[in-house]
């Protein structure tokens, strides 16, 4: 039997964290090849510290003749990312800062295990093991520490864009501390908050009066009390930040980016990656099926794992773990996801709508939990499977 009351920690780092910077810079060169061309492979890696971006990774293209006029537009994204999370600092300004365009074209010996040909199908850009998972805390069925400790920096983020609070800086990062009762959060019993802000003068209890009143307007009420310790900027100034207090690099924050360590993560990153890497892509259809067999009552709590070998395309196998909260089993629930969904690198993309410039979104603030878009952004979110999950069982 799963424990039903104990105090659970997740953190979030917001779009300014330097890992982050990266993250985004990563997602939008995915976006910007995926517009022009929506097959385009692309391995993009960024790292970020003082006065310095560096981009490197591979990108494959049907048409090998344009690889260099796409990427001479690289400089310009990574720049525009820089601008609009909001750097402007001596060391470290999207005008200013020297960015290294390293991408090159894709390893032939990859896209031979992946390419479709003859009579073999699309294999899986790589091995390795991907997990989903979903849980009833939230309408959003994601674990609530790390859901709204994103809350928390989203909302940050927003009154730091739109002029409501000024000294407020790009780099920030959150965490809390939930106590659950009977299975259910109730109480925050810690809150740690730290975030860059613009003058040294400010202290500790300065940046707190700024925050406080954003983070009670995003956490449900009466989870905030009287018992509730408040740790915010513990360490006092935090003026250098971004990528000139602390180097950055894509994928370093995997979990931020899922469940918090709520639930297992195969190691694999998300950020850069185009949706044949099933690093991503079945990482996303994952959490598709575990929050779908949640949202049709089959579990209060979901964990699906899928794993696959580097160009084969059928998955090896399929595993889900209800947490000893299944109204059916466990069974039941593998054979209906192989029966609802097909789970072949291509039939993710076409079920879920990958090969669109939808990533350059997910890059903060996590990859799950939030809302569907109508262009297809965060489809993954969907629960519209649950009933065909329900009918197969």
């Amino acid at each position: 039997m799963a424990r039903q009351n104990y105090i659970f920690t997740s953190e979030s780092v917001s779009e300014g964290h330097p890992d982050k910077v990266c993250d985004r810079i990563s997602d939008a060169v995915l976006d910007a090849f995926l517009t022009e061309e929506p097959e385009a492979r692309v391995a993009a890696e960024t790292f970020a510290t003082t006065n310095r971006v560096v981009i490197g990774g591979e990108v494959g293209l049907s048409d090998k003749g344009k690889l260099d006029e796409y990427l001479g537009r690289i400089e310009g994204i990574a720049r525009e990312c820089i601008r609009d999370i909001g750097y402007e600092q001596d060391k470290f300004h999207w005008e200013t800062c020297k960015i290294t365009n390293l991408l090159h074209a894709q390893s032939a010996h990859i896209a031979q295990g992946v390419d479709a040909d003859g009579n073999k199908d699309e294999g899986a850009g790589d091995q390795g093991i991907m997990f989903g998972y979903a849980v009833d805390d939230t309408p959003e069925l994601m674990p609530a520490p790390i859901h709204f400790a994103h809350r928390i920096l989203k909302r940050l983020a927003e009154v730091r864009k739109d002029g409501t609070e000024p000294t407020l800086g790009p780099d920030a990062k959150s965490q809390l501390s939930l106590r659950y009762e009977n299975g259910k959060p109730v109480e925050v019993t810690q809150i740690v908050l730290s975030t860059q802000h613009k003058h040294e003068t400010q202290t500790s209890d300065d940046i707190r009066a700024i925050v406080e009143p954003y983070i009670r307007e995003v956490l449900p009420e009466g989870w905030i009390t009287d018992a509730t310790e408040w740790w915010v900027n513990p360490t006092g100034i935090f003026v250098i930040g971004g990528p000139d207090g602390d180097a950055g690099l894509t994928g370093r924050k995997i979990i931020v980016d899922t469940y918090g360590g709520a639930a297992p993560h195969g190691g694999g990153a998300f950020s850069g990656k185009d949706p044949t890497k099933v690093d991503r892509s079945a990482a996303y259809a994952a959490r598709y099926l575990a929050k779908n067999v949640v949202a049709s009552g089959m579990a209060k709590r979901c964990a699906i794992q899928l794993s696959y070998a580097i160009g084969v395309a059928k998955p090896l196998s399929i595993y889900a773990d209800t947490y000893d909260t299944g109204e059916v089993s466990e069974e039941a629930i593998e054979k209906a996801c192989y029966a609802c969904m097909d789970l072949t690198p291509r039939g993710i993309r076409e079920h879920l709508q990958l090969n669109r410039p939808i990533f350059q979104r997910t890059a903060a603030y996590g990859h799950f939990g939030r809302a569907p878009e109508a262009d297809g952004g965060f489809s993954w979110e969907k629960t519209d499977l649950a009933d065909t999950l329900k009918r197969a069982v």
